[in-house]
């Protein structure tokens, strides 16, 4: 059976090249700073997102959580969007390693609102949690892949710089958001104290992800990655595949792009189906099958049948997301696909 995978862009492959770059990657100590294929990692990292200096680290999750506890005491609150990775996906990390408070808020497509931000701040009062730092996401994962601008994120950091507060950017998946808005990342990094993005994503390497921050921050981060257990030794096994990525494997995901809004329109003509055509703005497609009368773990199920791979997210509402080996045709197999569940499920 043919298969089309479209639960994440997590299940890219490694190029050739990447592979062939593994094979002959020049490798040292990495906990003693000596492997010189992560040193070229980072300091790429580094120059592409305008900061000081860089850390690799072994997932985003773990990127987030380094970054978070490198801003932060136990006992202090961080304000993040109410749909943000860190506070849904990450294992609780922030208060079970941190023991740190949230302080969700609700965005709009996944966006803060500068007023927003400022009255969540905690007043100076012994009763209450200190507010010691604001994190964003872009793109926003649960909102659909949507982008935030730098004028948004420039006027969440002056709210956060007029209280003390650091900010920290999850940027999994960054470059999608500088592709969709063709401005150099750095426009996008400006604004922020740090940011995490992931190399296994949509720039298809097999692993890791990297912090980049001020030389400080990174040294804390590189102390909270030891305590978390993730000192790597020979680690430009990983690297390697990186340096391609930063080299050859940004501008393509324009295609993911084009490839996701194309889904995103022909699901938008689709009787029982209905998607914000808004939120689709890079390589996340988000839409609801509520009015098939049945479940989103339901529809995903018999699609599965065909080949097709998504993933629910709710009762009703189902992701998915274009990447590297999803080509037009395969598209094309999907849509397809969801006409054949749709027929299945008005013969029940």
């Amino acid at each position: 059976m043919r298969v089309v995978d479209l639960r994440s862009d997590t299940v890219t492959l490694p190029t050739e090249e990447m592979l062939e770059a593994i094979r002959h990657a020049e490798l040292g100590d990495d906990v003693f700073h000596e492997d010189p294929t992560v040193n070229r990692l980072e300091e790429m990292a580094a120059q592409k997102m305008g900061k000081e200096t860089a850390l690799l680290v072994t997932s985003g999750t773990q990127a987030n959580l380094v970054s978070v506890l490198s801003h932060t005491k136990r006992g202090d609150e961080v304000i993040l969007e109410v749909d943000s990775h860190i506070y849904h996906y990450e294992v609780g990390g922030l208060a079970a390693i941190g023991g740190l408070m949230a302080r969700p808020i609700k965005g709009k497509m996944g966006v803060l609102d500068p007023k927003d931000v400022e009255k969540a701040i905690r007043p100076e009062n012994i009763h209450c949690p200190e507010t010691t730092l604001v994190c964003m996401e872009n793109t926003h994962n649960r909102a659909g892949g949507t982008v935030v601008s730098p004028n948004q994120i420039e006027a969440v950091w002056n709210v956060a710089k007029k209280h003390n507060l650091a900010v920290h950017m999850d940027g999994a998946r960054i470059f999608n958001a500088a592709v969709a808005l063709n401005v150099d990342v750095k426009r996008l990094t400006k604004h922020v104290d740090s940011v995490m993005f992931c190399l296994s994503k949509g720039l298809s390497c097999p692993v890791g992800s990297l912090v980049v921050g001020s030389r400080e921050f990174v040294e804390k981060a590189r102390r909270w990655r030891k305590m978390l257990g993730g000192g790597m030794r020979q680690a430009g096994i990983i690297a390697a595949p990186g340096i391609v990525a930063l080299e050859k494997m940004i501008d393509r995901l324009r295609g993911d792009h084009q490839n996701a809004r194309i889904l995103a329109e022909k699901l938008a003509k689709t009787d029982g189906i209905s998607i914000d055509l808004r939120t689709v703005q890079t390589n996340i497609v988000i839409f609801n099958v509520r009015g098939l009368g049945v479940t989103s773990v339901e529809f995903v199920r018999r699609l599965s049948e065909h080949g097709v791979k998504a993933l629910p997210m709710d009762e009703t509402l189902v992701r998915m997301v274009t990447h590297r080996g999803i080509e037009m045709e395969d598209i094309e197999y999907a849509i397809n696909s969801i006409d054949g569940v749709i027929d299945s499920v008005g013969k029940r």
